[in-house]
């Protein structure tokens, strides 16, 4: 899900924010609960979902954790550019596992979260990918050791 520079907010009443919020606590919802619960059809309870999608709003997911998938290692990456960020993000985007990529302000121009089979596979990806990007000045690297939080449910305004 990106953001945009539109504020899409702007027209989301209280029904977007009451089925936005059923769906952060469970997405499978089925439409005709989501209905009922803010006094629209199933059909009805669709279209908004259907709208609120459409508008990049909302993006209904199976969310897994990597590390009881396979994945042994996870590691944010702080990346300092010295060349065009965006061009930098446009090429991390493009691998496979490459999970997530930030753009920032502070000490790290981006922060990308990547996942691998064991540490050999992430120092791999960020020593001969990531590090081989042109216009990475640097690469910092944040071994998980474990996913404590990740929330979904953080409400709306």
């Amino acid at each position: 899900m990106s953001s945009s520079a539109t504020d899409p907010h702007d027209d989301v009443d209280d029904i977007d924010h009451t089925l936005l919020a059923a769906l952060q606590r469970d997405g499978r919802t089925g439409y005709a609960e989501l209905g009922e619960l803010v006094g629209l059809t199933a059909g009805g309870a669709r279209k908004r979902v259907k709208r609120l999608e459409d508008r990049g709003i909302l993006q209904i997911v199976g969310v897994t954790d990597p590390l009881r998938l396979g994945y042994r290692t996870m590691a944010m990456v702080g990346i300092v550019a010295d060349g065009d960020v965006d061009e930098i993000a446009t090429a991390l985007n493009e691998m496979q596992d490459v999970v997530y990529v930030v753009l920032t302000a502070g000490r790290f121009d981006l922060l990308v979260e990547v996942i691998a089979t064991d540490p050999g596979a992430v120092f791999e990806l960020i020593n001969q990918k990531i590090r081989s990007i042109h216009g990475v000045a640097r690469a910092e690297t944040f071994t998980y050791y474990g996913i404590r939080t990740h929330r979904f449910e953080w409400g709306t305004r």
